[in-house]
């Protein structure tokens, strides 16, 4: 099925939208690495985080990696976990009725993330350095290439590496504990978002709902064999198409993810192969939240000194 090939390089592409921000080392005391096992060890977390949680520690983590950066001579400046409050995910299908009939298939907010990008200070400053200076400046974010080097294989068979010794894992290690840990954990279980997709794609239940919600399109006059087809005659950058048009295609696609039982469909095989990859993997999500949870503390502490 098409949809199966070329919506998975989507997720993939949404996992690895992380905006490169730079933080570290105020004075703030790390926990020590047995702290860090002890977390490992004990009982699962009863809750998750939020989303205010989620923004805390990647605020207190950035104020970490700018103030390493300051210390090795270069100026970082402070980007937000989220940017563009309305720049959503759908892996699958626009399904949000209201947020189609806003932003149709998201190419006014594909505009928005390219204006952030060329005015983004941090790009400008690292793309503003003479050559020596701007690998110097990376080698001091992400580390040299004569540190210690950290390695996971995660579970679809990808090898992850990373040097020990930059701002990014200073700051890191400050607010999370024992660093080895941490990137096994964060690695194994950011893996799990593009291993969950391919298994909802390669479902058979997946595909009879999007025959289900291409009937539907069909009857509104919009022919299209899955949502990927749908979504690509809006976003091909040298084919621009009328804004009228894309956000009434949308909104059908939005309406027929719900008509045809499409979106119920994904919210229960999401559910389902979610909570297998989590069982199977229990020992890194879990230890990862505990670490997450257990940094709360020191993040509010850092962000609140200004």
């Amino acid at each position: 099925m098409r949809l199966h090939r070329r919506a998975v390089t989507a997720i993939v592409a949404v996992g690895a939208t992380a905006l490169v921000v730079i933080f570290q080392a105020l004075d703030e005391p790390a926990p020590s690495r047995s702290a860090a096992a002890a977390a490992a060890t004990s009982a699962a977390p009863t809750r998750s985080l939020t989303e205010q949680e989620k923004d805390l520690l990647h605020d207190a983590e950035d104020k970490l990696m700018r103030s390493c950066m300051k210390a090795r001579g270069f100026d970082m400046w402070a980007v937000p976990r989220r940017p563009l409050p309305e720049d959503r995910d759908f892996p699958y299908v626009i399904d949000d009725v209201m947020w189609a009939s806003r932003h149709g298939y998201g190419t006014d907010i594909y505009a928005q993330r390219d204006r952030l990008r060329r005015s983004d200070p941090n790009r400008r400053y690292f793309t503003g350095l003479p050559p020596a200076e701007r690998q110097r400046a990376l080698d001091a974010l992400h580390g040299e290439r004569s540190a210690r080097q950290l390695k996971v294989r995660t579970p679809n068979g990808m090898t992850v590496g990373r040097a020990d010794d930059g701002c990014i894992a200073q700051a890191q290690e400050k607010l999370y504990g024992d660093l080895d840990v941490w990137f096994r954990v964060t690695t194994m279980t950011d893996a799990l978002t593009e291993m969950r997709g391919r298994q909802v794609l390669a479902d058979t239940g997946f595909a009879e709902s999007v025959k289900n919600w291409s009937t539907c399109m069909g009857a509104k006059g919009f022919r299209f064999p899955d949502p990927y087809e749908a979504r690509a005659a809006f976003t091909k950058p040298d084919k621009p198409a009328a804004r009228a048009e894309e956000v009434r295609t949308a909104v059908a696609e939005a309406r027929c993810a719900s008509s045809s039982g499409l979106s119920d469909t994904i919210r229960r095989l999401d559910r389902q192969y979610g909570e297998r990859l989590r069982g199977a993997y229990s020992g890194e999500v879990n230890t990862r939240l505990r670490l997450e949870l257990a940094a709360l503390g020191r993040a509010g502490s850092l962000v609140q000194t200004g």
